[in-house]
C-alpha cells in the first residue's frame, strides 16, 4: 500500500487508503483494523507521503456492531493519529440499516476533528435531506454499491443518476465544504466540473477520486488538467471476502470491473 501510494504520488495523484476488513464481531479483531491504520499512517510520514493523505474506514471494522462507543473510541484513535501526521480521515458508509449510527459517530469525532469526511450513497432515498445537512463539510458522494430495497432506495440507473447530480448541486453550492466527487462515470465527472465552475469553486476545493486501477489514463488527465484526484486503494489480507461481498450484494459489480480492467 506505500509502495503505491509513491507510484501514486509520483504521478500527481494523491491518494486514499482503506484496511479492508468489516462486520467485526471480535473486540480484539476490532483495536487490530485500528491498529493496521496506525502503523500504516506511521509508515506513510517515514516514506515522506502522509502529508495530504487521507484514511477511509468502515465503522463495523472497528467494532461497530459489537457496541457504537467502541468503534467511536477507535476511531478517534486513529483521527488523533491522523492529525498527527498531516492527514485526513473519511468514514465509509455501509448498508442503509448503519446510515443514523454512522452520522451519529461521525458527529462527535468532528467536536475535535471537524475536518472528518463521511460517504454519502446517492441511491438512498433520504440522502438529499442528509446532505442538506452535511453540505459545507468533506462530503464524499458516491453512487452506492448495496443492494438496498426499493422502499429504501431508488432501483434504477436513471434514477440513481439524477439523485446523484441533485446531490452533487447541494455540495457545490454550499458554503465552504470539501465535495468528494467519488465515481468513474465519464457524464458525472463532466456535470461535477460544470457545477463547480457554475458555484466559482477553485480546483483544490473539490476533488474526484476513483479506485486503484480503474480508469488510470483519466485519472492523469485529471491531475494533468490541474484537479485533484484521488486514488482509493483498498490493502489488507481480506480482499477476497471484500470482493465476494461485493458481488454478493450487487452483482453488477462484477460487469463494471472487468468493463473498466478490459478498457484500461
Amino acid at each position: 500500500a506505500v509502495r503505491a501510494a509513491g507510484e501514486l504520488a509520483g504521478a500527481g495523484l494523491a491518494v486514499t487508503l482503506d484496511h479492508l476488513g468489516e462486520d467485526v464481531r471480535d473486540r480484539a479483531q476490532a483495536e487490530a483494523t485500528r491498529d493496521a491504520y496506525l502503523t500504516l499512517f506511521a509508515e506513510l510520514e517515514k516514506a515522506g507521503l502522509s502529508k495530504g493523505a487521507e484514511g477511509s474506514v468502515k465503522l463495523s471494522a472497528l467494532g461497530a456492531l459489537l457496541d457504537p462507543s467502541i468503534a467511536l473510541d477507535n476511531a478517534r484513535a486513529i483521527c488523533e493519529a491522523a492529525d498527527g501526521v498531516g492527514m485526513v480521515l473519511t468514514v465509509d458508509m455501509e448498508d442503509h440499516t448503519t446510515v443514523d449510527s454512522t452520522l451519529e459517530v461521525v458527529r462527535d469525532l468532528r467536536d475535535d476533528f471537524p475536518w472528518v469526511g463521511v460517504a454519502v450513497q446517492a441511491m438512498l432515498r433520504r440522502t438529499e435531506g442528509d446532505l442538506k445537512e452535511l453540505a459545507g463539510t468533506r462530503v464524499r458522494l458516491v453512487k452506492g454499491a448495496y443492494a438496498e430495497p426499493a422502499s429504501v432506495a431508488f432501483q434504477s440507473r436513471s434514477e440513481v443518476d439524477r439523485a446523484y447530480v441533485r446531490g452533487l448541486k447541494l455540495l457545490m453550492n454550499a458554503d465552504g465544504g470539501h465535495p468528494m466527487v467519488a465515481s468513474h462515470d465519464p457524464r458525472i465527472i463532466e456535470i461535477a466540473l460544470m457545477l463547480a465552475r457554475d458555484a466559482g469553486r477553485e480546483p483544490g476545493s473539490y476533488e474526484f477520486q476513483m479506485l486503484y486501477g480503474i480508469r488510470g489514463s483519466e485519472q492523469r488527465r485529471l491531475a494533468e488538467a490541474g484537479e485533484r484526484m484521488r486514488v482509493y486503494v483498498p490493502y489488507g489480507s481480506d480482499w477476497y471476502g471484500y470482493f465476494m461481498r461485493r458481488l454478493a450484494e450487487r452483482p453488477a459489480n462484477l460487469v463494471f470491473f472487468l468493463r473498466s480492467f478490459v478498457s484500461r
